[in-house]
């Protein structure tokens, strides 16, 4: 088969063609593997664990976000040809390594660290699983920040501003937190410059989470959770 694989660092590079061997239950990663092994070891990208735990291998698949290493060839191969770029929306270290420091610099500025309304000479606070908000913020746990839904983004693509569907996914998390010491400051930051309110609920996010969770929910509970609070007189 012809594999593309995109050659380069910041703005600059483009495609080059590899001629790979298919093989039964060859992953995309099994083929950036083979290339850098076996034709080109300058090919420069990014992996850990192979099993779909870290999310660091996590690149642009025939124009889509995938994670690499559980992205079966077979299941994306188009008349014998693949194409492979580092993820979008992020700058380009080199070749399919991107750089993902505006990813976690938005996920800081999104507020995305946990303020506790107790201190720890207190005693921890009992929350029942079945509590509504922990229900809900359960929903977002799994999250691994790969980034694969903030490459999915067409509104981080045409706003580099917009924090980010991961990074809300986050707050709302935190807003369904009954030991977060100030959730109106959560939801403050949440519809602040960049936030919830400029998301286009196209759905990509939720579409192309490898995990299966849904950002474009949590985005929208961010804007109800805006809406009442508005009409409350409280934001």
């Amino acid at each position: 088969m012809e594999v593309s694989v995109w050659r380069g660092s910041g703005d600059q590079g483009g495609y080059e063609t590899f001629t790979v061997p298919a093989r039964d239950n060859q992953t995309v990663l099994d083929v950036v593997s083979w290339i850098q092994q076996e034709l080109d070891p300058s090919l420069t990208y990014r992996y850990a664990c192979r099993v779909g735990m870290c999310g660091s291998c996590a690149m642009m698949v025939n124009g889509q976000p995938r994670w690499t290493c559980r992205t079966h060839v077979k299941k994306v191969l188009q008349e014998d040809r693949l194409s492979i770029a580092p993820l979008r929306n992020l700058p380009v270290i080199r070749d399919l390594a991107a750089d993902m420091d505006p990813f976690f610099e938005k996920w800081v500025k999104a507020g995305g660290v946990h303020k506790p309304g107790r201190s720890r000479d207190e005693p921890i606070q009992q929350v029942s699983p079945e509590e509504s908000g922990r229900v809900e913020a359960n929903k977002a746990i799994e999250c691994i920040n790969c980034a694969v839904c903030y490459a999915a983004c067409d509104t981080v693509a045409a706003s580099p501003d917009y924090l980010g569907p991961a990074a809300l996914q986050r707050v709302w998390t935190l807003y369904n937190d009954v030991k977060v010491a100030d959730r109106a400051a959560v939801l403050a930051t949440a519809t602040g410059p960049g936030g919830c309110m400029s998301c286009h609920s196209q759905g990509s996010c939720s579409k192309f989470c490898p995990n299966e969770l849904d950002p474009l929910s949590a985005v929208a509970g961010l804007k109800r959770a805006a809406a009442r609070a508005f009409f409350k007189g409280k934001a």
